[in-house]
């Protein structure tokens, strides 16, 4: 959408031409900012794949979060279900990933401190961490890592 001083803002708009409300929500938490667009981009792709799977905001799980990081490319420690993303995309890489998972972490956040529903995904999200290459290769037996512990005070994904 064109913006009255030129610029652009994004959002998530379904076939039927409504306004996807909690996507907008959190899209416009970085309105102006260059990651409106790629977390749009990522966000669209995850809200579609959650009504696939027939889960909203107070009926996802961290474990879900998992299967679809897992759907998208991520190598995790489990079975994540039918292929997604028809007809077969490329695997998000390395990059990707952290950009789909920071992205999703603050969307869910986001929606978790709006609504107050879904605590128990808020709690698992504020405590865990996904576990970076540099966590694994430091780790005994770290290539069945599937997060790791926050620092008390830290902040990120």
């Amino acid at each position: 959408m064109k913006r009255s001083g030129g610029g652009r803002s994004y959002t998530i708009v379904w076939p039927d031409c409504t306004v996807d409300e909690e996507a907008d929500g959190f899209l416009r938490t970085h309105e102006g900012s260059g990651s409106q667009k790629t977390y749009a981009y990522y966000l669209v792709d995850h809200l579609r794949w959650r009504v696939r799977e027939g889960l909203t905001t107070p009926t996802i799980r961290l474990l879900d979060l998992h299967r679809y990081i897992g759907a998208v490319g991520a190598r995790v420690p489990m079975p994540w279900g039918e292929p997604w993303r028809m007809p077969p995309k490329k695997p998000y890489g390395t990059s990707a990933l952290e950009v789909a998972a920071a992205c999703l972490k603050g969307f869910y956040l986001h929606q978790c401190a709006v609504t107050g529903v879904n605590d128990e995904l808020r709690e698992a999200l504020s405590l865990r961490r996904l576990p970076t290459q540099a966590d694994r290769n430091r780790a005994l037996l770290g290539h069945v890592k599937t997060s790791m512990p926050r620092p008390p005070g830290a902040s990120g994904p």
